[in-house]
């Protein structure tokens, strides 16, 4: 019995942590916030008018905030050839080798900020639906903050500045934010833990109710 209790209680603990890790940077940022990082992302060593051009449209987004998750959809075309800039990296892979750089990089600066890829994939085809100018897109990514305030941390962290370059030197990118809305898992984990909580809650019944 003092077992199930310990075992039980040391599991609630650890998922208030995990909620507690899941939610940081939760809450609308302020002016003096956004002011804050945008001045740190402007002296990032990427091109001028292309980081110009990116604050002047984070900004309103930035203090439009609502203080909820937000998710990040990459839509990523690959140039043929890395490409290069004032204070770009010299990299001699390939633009694809030079995102996977990027990205594996940043995978614990993404962790310790509660953020995550949701999704990755490579599109099977052209688009189907024909649509002008048509593009070719090379990856999908969908990556998951806390916040906005999440968002703008990050990439205003130190560490993040020598990995940008990398990212643009490999390709186009829409960079979408989208509010999280309906999120629906694999129906088989959904439908297979459906399944264990009635077989240990029949388990459960009948060891209270006959021993």
């Amino acid at each position: 019995m003092w077992f199930e209790l310990i075992l039980a209680a040391a599991l609630i603990v650890l998922y208030v942590a995990f909620w507690a890790w899941h939610s940081q940077g939760a809450g609308k940022l302020t002016q003096a916030e956004i002011d804050q990082y945008l001045a740190i992302i402007e002296k990032l060593p990427l091109p001028d008018k292309e980081v110009q051009a990116f604050t002047a449209r984070v900004r309103p987004w930035a203090e439009a905030d609502d203080g909820k998750p937000v998710y990040m959809f990459n839509l990523i075309h690959f140039f043929p050839r890395v490409q290069t800039f004032t204070g770009a990296p010299e990299f001699k892979g390939t633009p694809e080798e030079a995102n996977a750089h990027y990205e594996k990089s940043l995978i614990w600066l993404w962790l310790s900020h509660a953020s995550y890829p949701a999704f990755i994939g490579a599109p099977q085809a052209k688009n189907l639906i024909n649509m002008q100018p048509e593009r070719t897109w090379g990856n999908m990514t969908v990556v998951r903050y806390p916040s906005r305030r999440t968002f703008l941390k990050l990439i205003s962290h130190p560490t993040y500045a020598p990995l940008a370059p990398y990212k643009l030197i490999a390709m186009e990118l829409d960079l979408v934010p989208v509010s999280s809305g309906t999120v629906v898992p694999d129906l088989r984990w959904l439908v297979g833990g459906g399944f264990a909580i009635v077989f240990l809650l029949v388990g459960w019944i009948r060891l209270a109710l006959f021993g």
